[in-house]
Parts: structure tokens; C-alpha cells; sequence
């Protein structure tokens, strides 16, 4: 018992207690001014003389409960929600002891309203054992009280030690129900918060798992890129190669040379051959080293960047791509990955961009050396991202696109690439107005 009392201290517990009590405590109300108005007719059958008067003292019973009851609906009302129940509780058995008092004493009906009181305030609102016990000794007390004090006295002993003894068995259930609805109501806020609980290690399980599939699924999908790249290493390198050395055998014939229009389209059909054999040559890359193989090789950021460009150049078209670094960009780390975390943030970007529709669409990409950490900023003008949406774009398969437009994991999975590397992708925007997205690599120089 002494652990029962202690537990019912805890605060989340005396919370919910409370909110049940405003509850209960409405209801019983109503209830009550219910059966106190019914009550009239008890009283046009047994004691039709005094039918006015008792009229009169149920009214007042029942303005005062509903006095009481419109206070629940101000804070003052629920803060002293318990006080006030008391209070109210009280002018019922008030109310009936005065009948008692008022007509037979001992041998008036009226004692069993005591009884309905203190049953029903056992029943339904979340009292104590001890508060229960109090509650059934002032009754009896009430009731004594009525019997006693009225003009001449108990005149009934053998009806007034019967009633009493019939209301002590209802004290007695009425403390019983106290003392089940307590453990009841203890062991379901257990059981809730127990629930609670699971659902939250649930909820993270299930976070944890997405973001397993995401990070599997980003891996199958570099996978076959992987294979593509060198199936075009094969089938795409070798056609390019026999066209380059045609096209510059072709630019010094003497008919290529005297004729500028014709040496002008070779030059361009040359120019388009390079950017094939750069395209394959970037994805090579993703071809013979896989993500995550060699984290610590030192690379030229300058050159991975360009990289992302010339592979997201499609989705660049008529935007300005503004590019400023700094003098070495030397950094340590998985250079396939980082490639696929620029070409992420580039073409999300490039998105934005053609979504916005502005007249002058621009990527700004800079970077910048500190004492042993490259600061690299992608910024576009684009649509931004709304602040509800902000702290979720790094969610697995969280997606502001259109359905089939995107799985929601590029950037998620950019995060774990970034911090992999000691770093943290990070986010800001002006909805409307600008995007930025910026990470940070350790420097070729930084101890590995």
C-alpha cells in the first residue's frame, strides 16, 4: 500500500487525474441536478404538505451545483477543480438532511438519498481511500446531526441504529470502490504510458529501417551506374576514340583547310566528341571505385566539382552557375561519393530554378579554406523551402515532388555521405526568395 500512495505522486499520473476529474466532475453534475429535480416527485407522493418547500430548497441546491458546474469553464474553476467538487457534493447531503430534519427524523425516507450520494461519489470520481472514509463519517455525522436536533429528539431508536447501520455498509462499499477504481485507474495509466513508450522505440525502429532501405537503395542504385559507366566505357569509349583521330586527320586535308565552313563544323563536331569522352571519362569514377572504398584518398575538390557540372549539365541549361574557390582545393575523402552529394544539391537546385520560372536563374557554388576544413556552399534563387518543410529534408523519402518524380532519399543520403566524411550537411532558405545548402570536407593537410 505504501508503494501504491508513493506512485500516485508521480506528476504524470496526478495530470491525468485531473483532467479526468474535470471530466467526471461535469458529468456528476448534471447528473446530480437531474435527481434532484426528479426528486419532486418522491415528494408530492410521501410528504405532499411540504412539496412547495422542498421545491424551493431543491431549486436552491441545484442553482448552487450549476453555480459550481459554469465555473469549470474558467481557469480559476479548473484549478480548484477539486475543492470546488467537494463543495458541491456537500449540498445534496445538506439539502437531504435538512428534509430529514424537517419531517421525520429517523423514520423519513429521505435517508437513502444519503446512501445514492455516497455511492455515486465512489463510482464516479477519482477520490481516495481516505477521502472516501471522510466522506462516508461526515454523513453519518449529517445525519445524526438531523435526527438529534430536531424537536424532540430521536424518537425511533431501534429505525435510527438501523439506518445508521445501513448507511455504514454503503461507507464501507463506497470505500471498497474507492480503493478498485484507485488501483484501476493506476494500473490503465500504467499500461498507457507503457504503450507510449513502445511506440516510441517503435516509431525510431521504423525510422532506423527507413533509413537502412534508403542507404541500400542509394547503393544498388550507384551499383548499376557503376555497371552502366562501364558498359559505356566499352561500347561509347572506343567509337569516340576512331571518331576524334578521324575528325583531326580530316581538320588537316587541304579541302578542311582552304574551306573555313567546313573546318568550322569539324571543330564543332570535334568539340561534341571531347564532351562525350569527358562525360564517360567522369563516369569512370563510379565505374572502377566504389563509393566508400578508399575515404581517405586525397582528391582535387576543383576537379570533382567539375565533374557534377559537366553530369548534371542537362538539367543546367539556362542557368547561370557562378564558381569560386579558392587557390588549392585539396580535400580527403571519397571522391565518388562527393561527386554524387554535388550532383545531388545541383540538380535539386536546377529544380527549384525551372520551377520558380525566374528571369535570371543562378547557382552560386564557393568554397572556402579554413584551418583544417573546406566550407562549400550551394546556393540558388529558386523557390526556397517552406519552414514546415525545413527540418525534414533530410527525412528518408521525405519529397515535395509530384508522385514518380523522386523516392525523397538524395539528400538524406548526401547527409550520411557528408558525415562520414566529420562533417554535417546543413540547410536554409527564404521561402520564395533563396536556398542554401552547405557541408564541409577535411583538407588534404588535415591528419587522417
Amino acid at each position: 500500500m505504501l508503494e501504491f500512495i508513493t506512485k500516485r505522486k508521480n506528476e504524470d499520473y496526478q495530470a491525468e487525474l485531473h483532467s479526468y476529474l474535470i471530466f467526471n466532475s461535469r458529468a456528476a453534475c448534471l447528473m446530480t441536478m437531474g435527481l434532484i429535480m426528479a426528486g419532486l416527485s418522491l415528494d408530492a407522493v410521501f410528504y405532499p404538505l411540504h412539496a412547495l418547500e422542498f421545491a424551493q430548497a431543491r431549486l436552491l441546491a441545484c442553482l448552487l451545483i450549476g453555480a459550481v458546474l459554469m465555473s469549470y469553464q474558467f481557469a480559476w474553476g479548473r484549478r480548484n477543480i477539486k475543492a470546488l467538487t467537494y463543495f458541491w457534493l456537500c449540498v445534496p447531503q445538506v439539502m437531504i438532511a435538512w428534509m430529514i430534519f424537517y419531517t421525520e427524523g429517523e423514520s423519513s425516507i429521505y435517508f437513502v438519498g444519503l446512501t445514492f450520494v455516497l455511492s455515486g461519489m465512489a463510482f464516479f470520481l477519482p477520490i481516495t481511500l481516505i477521502e472516501a472514509g471522510l466522506a462516508g463519517i461526515l454523513t453519518l455525522l449529517v445525519y445524526c446531526a438531523a435526527c438529534i436536533s430536531r424537536t424532540g429528539g430521536i424518537q425511533n431508536f431501534h429505525a435510527f441504529w438501523g439506518n445508521m447501520i445501513f448507511m455504514s455498509f454503503y461507507v464501507l462499499i463506497g470505500i471498497a470502490l474507492a480503493l478498485y477504481n484507485e488501483r484501476w485507474r493506476w494500473l490503465s495509466f500504467q499500461l498507457k504510458k507503457e504503450i507510449q513508450e513502445k511506440n516510441t522505440i517503435l516509431q525510431s525502429t521504423n525510422q532506423a529501417l527507413a533509413d537502412i532501405k534508403g542507404h541500400m537503395m542509394q547503393q544498388e542504385k550507384m551499383a548499376a551506374l557503376g555497371t552502366l559507366a562501364a558498359g559505356l566505357l566499352h561500347e561509347v569509349n572506343n567509337p569516340v576514340n576512331y571518331s576524334l583521330m578521324a575528325l583531326n586527320m580530316s581538320m588537316m586535308d587541304a579541302a578542311v583547310v582552304s574551306s573555313p565552313d567546313l573546318k568550322e563544323s569539324l571543330g564543332d563536331a570535334k568539340e561534341g566528341m571531347q564532351r562525350v569522352q569527358s562525360i564517360v571519362s567522369d563516369l569512370k569514377t563510379f565505374a572502377y571505385q566504389k563509393p566508400g572504398d578508399d575515404p581517405g584518398r586525397i582528391f582535387l575538390f576543383e576537379k570533382a566539382l567539375q565533374s557534377a557540372l559537366r553530369l548534371t549539365g542537362f538539367e543546367l541549361k539556362g542557368i547561370a552557375v557562378s564558381v569560386e574557390l579558392p587557390m588549392d582545393t585539396h580535400v580527403r575523402g571519397d571522391e565518388p561519393a562527393l561527386i554524387g552529394v554535388l550532383i545531388n544539391l545541383l540538380g535539386n537546385a536546377a529544380l527549384a530554378l525551372h520551377k520558380a520560372a525566374r528571369k535570371a536563374p543562378r547557382i552560386e557554388v564557393r568554397a572556402v579554406r579554413t584551418a583544417s576544413r573546406l566550407e562549400v556552399t550551394v546556393r540558388d534563387n529558386g523557390t526556397g523551402i517552406l519552414p514546415e518543410h525545413l527540418a525534414r529534408v533530410f527525412e528518408p523519402f521525405f519529397t515535395t515532388r509530384d508522385v514518380g518524380k523522386g523516392l525523397g532519399l538524395g539528400l538524406s543520403v548526401s547527409y550520411a555521405i557528408v558525415q562520414r566524411h566529420g562533417g554535417a550537411l546543413r540547410v536554409s532558405s527564404e521561402p520564395g526568395v533563396w536556398t542554401e545548402f552547405a557541408f564541409d570536407l577535411g583538407l588534404a593537410t588535415e591528419n587522417a
